[in-house]
């Protein structure tokens, strides 16, 4: 043993100082989360469409026909059979929203015994175009029954085909695959489909795992899969088994295969029309992998994983040449798989905060309709229909790219003006011209704006724990109904507010402001005037505040949100304080997307004029708006050695600095960046931040942070030509350890002749209808080709 330490204090010493091991933090409130090292790289949403696509394909398409939990339905065309109990409720839309009749299959079997249906399916008709007449009833005891719907008669029946309950039948050009809870399956290929009886056909055995959750037919092979083995097993590390069988080759012992990566459970699959050569399948954790099927006689081999969303995915369907998924939420997403990475097109509400249980695609509406229908369920154990070439997102793409046809437009120039005061009162301003004469000049650098919008940060001190909460606990009661700056507010507020009132009105003395909107959230403090001439054009201003800090419970992190519409345009101006840290980029790109994504942030009206925003939003998301400015203190750092950065500061390599600059390689680097679709004008400027206050030196404190681009001002707009930047620039005021920042645009707004759009609709559904029939003929022959008609 080794001998006992020395004693190196006196008995009666006093023990020394505990000395704390010192972090350094550049935030008041220490992010409690660790940064991960893993990129969600999400598909790009920030261009998707809310607008639901909704099918006026039947009468009574909207009547939302009920699905028992996990119940279990077939759809041909208008004709919808969902069984129901102990019963098959037959629906058809052209007639009624009521049942046509309930089908009881102790009423038209001669035994007349109870008999509980598990599954369902269409049998395919012998000539394409016909309705589907026959229905295929799988039983809880394991009886098959084939049913003529028209006369709600018995055709023909398998007794005791399998031993246990029928849970899938699926079908396949005219060979039918039925499968049991046990792994059973059975393949009925008749030699001569126009003598195919039922009774008749003797089937073939294909012998399944038992307790698959995933199984489904997808391209001539039955997919099946069961949930990953328990960790310490081989494969734990690749994720779960997947097992295909060629239901066309007799004995197939199936082929079992692994995914390139570890990915959850498969919860569903599919195959899309637009590229027949591969197989998605999704998983739980929000993957999707893909299966290339090149070389019938090769076993499908996994190609690519890709991550599409946060929480499961539910269902899949391939319609047309985008991939729809369920979630959890009650949306579904269409994705366009052509590029890499991959878009998300469309995402809407398809049922209201339950999950998407299922999804599918119904081929025999193109030949019967004219359409290609798409059907949901939900946990709301409603049937819902989509139009599944997403015409209404054609339509308004056209009608976007021709509003020159149908709209005036006029110019506006805005003034955005953002700047960190670190807890400063407007009184602070003296000393040096900088300080005296900064709204003034930063006022005046734009000549008379139509639109001023200023985005202050840390108002008041966030380190000082009873300001924060006299903050925290006024809350948003800080506006009088007049849109002025209520008494109850902290002084700071009241007092910034007064004095950029008091600055509008000296720097432009013919020219009266009103203030628009006035907000505050712990240290943020926004507020936007407009000329008193515009304000007649102005139409549905709201704001909204989202709180980030501390796992978004509170407001020393997060953004103001402000919204107006002027003419036909709408705007949305953003003040944000960001996430802070030299590491945490990826808790400021969490709080990005927060903000952006927010779908309850302003309400919901009939009174929105729909021509006023884009990508089929109703303006209750930041993204529905024609033009966005998101500005603030986005704390995005300069990963360099502070010698480096200070050096290249001071001699104005400023190039060299921002190719190290977080927020820019985030834009240009990270697929799953929300800001990404934003722009930023050239940085001609010095970093922003961090100054000893009232000097020009850098951080000259023992935390000697490294000098970054704090402070930015992007913008987005979906027709670049309609916003153009004149100036970007800092301002020298330095009572901050920040240097405000402001920029100048010149604004491009639109004003809507209602006569002139309804003529220019009417050309593009016109030619939306010559398209569609082509887009129908290519879809029709793929199901054709591929077995599913």
């Amino acid at each position: 043993m080794p001998p006992p330490p020395k004693r190196q204090i006196g008995l009666k010493d006093d023990l020394p100082e505990f000395k704390r091991q010192q972090q350094f933090s550049d935030s008041s409130d220490e992010e409690e989360e660790e940064e991960s090292k893993t990129r969600i790289d999400l598909p790009d949403s920030s261009r998707s469409s809310r607008k639901p696509p909704s099918a006026d394909f039947y009468q009574h398409s909207e009547s939302h026909i009920p699905v028992p939990h996990n119940g279990v339905y077939a759809v041909a065309g208008s004709i919808v059979a969902v069984v129901s109990s102990h019963a098959v409720k037959l629906f058809d839309l052209t007639v009624s929203e009521s049942p046509l009749y309930a089908l009881d299959l102790k009423d038209i079997t001669s035994d007349h015994r109870s008999r509980k249906p598990t599954s369902l399916a269409f049998r395919n008709s012998r000539t394409h175009g016909q309705e589907a007449t026959l229905l295929w009833i799988g039983t809880k005891d394991g009886h098959i029954f084939e049913v003529n719907i028209r006369s709600a008669l018995l055709v023909s029946s398998k007794i005791a085909a399998h031993a246990h309950a029928v849970i899938h039948i699926f079908s396949t050009g005219y060979t039918m695959v039925t499968m049991d809870d046990n792994g059973k399956a059975l393949v009925f290929a008749p030699d001569d489909p126009q003598d195919f009886v039922l009774s008749n056909t003797q089937a073939r055995v294909l012998r399944v795992a038992d307790k698959q959750d995933f199984v489904k037919l997808i391209a001539g092979r039955l997919w099946t899969s069961a949930r990953e083995p328990s960790s310490g097993t081989a494969n734990s590390s690749r994720g779960p088994i997947v097992r295909v069988y060629n239901i066309h080759t007799l004995g197939s012992p199936g082929k079992s295969l692994l995914p390139t990566e570890h990915v959850g459970a498969v919860t569903c699959g599919t195959i899309l029309p637009s590229n027949p050569g591969y197989v998605y399948l999704g998983h739980e954790g929000g993957t999707v992998t893909i299966w290339t099927l090149e070389g019938a006689q090769c076993a499908p081999e996994c190609v690519d994983v890709v991550k599409v969303s946060m929480s499961d995915i539910l269902c899949l369907a391939g319609v047309n040449d985008r991939l729809w998924g369920g979630s959890r939420a009650g949306h579904i997403s269409a994705y366009d798989t052509s590029q890499k990475p991959w878009v998300m097109t469309n995402s809407w509400v398809a049922h209201k905060d339950v999950p998407v249980t299922h999804l599918s695609v119904d081929p025999w509406s193109i030949s019967l309709v004219g359409k290609l229908c798409a059907v949901s369920v939900g946990r709301d154990e409603k049937m819902r229909f989509w139009d599944g070439l997403l015409a209404v997102s054609w339509i308004d793409h056209e009608l976007m790219t021709r509003e020159e046809e149908y709209s005036s437009y006029r110019e506006l120039s805005t003034l955005i003006v953002s700047w960190n005061v670190d807890a400063n009162k407007p009184d602070a301003l003296t000393g040096v011209p900088n300080n005296i004469d900064f709204l003034k000049e930063a006022l005046t650098s734009a000549n008379s704006p139509d639109i001023i919008s200023f985005g202050f940060q840390e108002v008041v001190d966030l380190e000082n724990r009873k300001v924060t909460a006299k903050s925290v606990l006024l809350g948003n009661k800080t506006k009088a109904h007049d849109g002025t700056m209520s008494q109850k507010v902290s002084t700071s507020y009241k007092k910034w507010y007064d004095h950029l009132v008091l600055s509008i009105r000296l720097a432009h003395p013919g020219t009266p402001y009103h203030v628009i909107h006035s907000e505050n959230l712990v240290g943020l403090f926004s507020c936007i005037f407009v000329k008193v001439s515009e304000r007649a054009s102005i139409k549905d201003a709201h704001l909204n505040v989202v709180k980030r800090g501390m796992r978004g419970n509170f407001g020393n992190k997060g953004a103001i949100v402000c919204r107006l519409v002027i003419d036909d345009s709408s705007l949305c101006f953003i003040n944000c304080h960001l996430a802070a840290g030299q590491h945490h980029v990826r808790q400021r790109g969490r709080d990005v997307a927060a903000i952006l994504e927010e779908r309850t942030l302003f309400p919901e009206q009939s009174s929105f004029d729909p021509c006023a925003f884009v990508n089929g939003g109703d303006g209750t998301m930041v993204l529905d708006h024609e033009i966005v400015f998101f500005s603030g203190d986005m704390n995005y750092r300069i990963d360099a050695r502070r010698e480096v950065v200070i050096a290249s500061a001071r001699s104005g390599e400023h190039q060299n600095l921002q190719m190290h600059d977080q927020l820019l390689k985030e834009m240009k680097l990270n697929r799953g960046f929300r800001l990404r679709s934003f722009q930023e004008g050239p940085i001609d400027f010095t970093p922003t931040y961090k100054y000893d206050p009232r000097t020009n030196e850098f951080d000259t404190s023992p935390k000697k942070r490294i000098p970054a681009w704090c402070d930015r001002i992007l913008w987005r707009v979906l027709n670049t030509s309609r916003v153009v930047q004149t100036q970007y620039r800092r301002w020298e005021a330095d009572i901050s350890d920040h240097r405000p920042i402001s920029a100048v645009f010149n604004l491009t707004v639109k004003s809507i002749n209602p006569a002139s759009r309804a003529n220019v609709k009417n050309v593009v559904e016109k030619e939306w209808a010559g398209l569609q029939q082509q887009l129908l003929s290519d879809i029709q022959r793929f199901y054709i080709d591929w077995g599913i008609l």
